[in-house]
């Protein structure tokens, strides 16, 4: 499936062990997946995915980047989040007022804070996968 999109990660956690699952599944350009923020510039993507550690305060680097995200850089943005509902409604917030679409649906994953215990296993690689495919469905 050919798409204009995105997959951008912290760089932290299950988080970043999700987003190369995601490009390999949609088959996207080589540099289509980076963190944030990502050293190629978004410009006319069809979907940009923002994976996102919310525990805590969220880092400036990542705030910022969420502030430059507008329409004529993302038309839609999605999210998986390694947090809680009050740390995804605050980056919809400010996604909202960068004037980008973002989706309602929000796929959450719990990281510990153990590193070695930060593996994806197989049903969250399934469920983050078919929520990915349901995000590009609805476009």
């Amino acid at each position: 499936m050919a798409i204009k999109m995105r997959v951008l990660h912290t760089g932290k956690g299950k988080v970043a062990a999700l987003a190369p699952m995601i490009h390999q599944e949609f088959g996207l350009d080589i540099n289509a997946t980076d963190v944030i923020p990502p050293a190629y510039s978004c410009n006319n993507e069809r979907l940009v995915v923002l994976l996102l550690a919310t525990k805590g305060d969220l880092e400036n680097q990542v705030r910022l980047f969420c502030r430059e995200l507008t329409k004529a850089r993302a038309q839609n943005v999605a999210l998986v989040i390694d947090g809680n509902e009050a740390g995804a409604k605050y980056v919809k917030g400010i996604l909202a007022e960068a004037g980008t679409n973002v989706k309602d649906e929000v796929f959450y994953v719990k990281s510990s804070f153990l590193p070695f215990l930060n593996s994806v296993k197989d049903e969250e690689k399934k469920a983050c996968l078919d929520w990915a495919h349901r995000i590009v469905d609805s476009l």
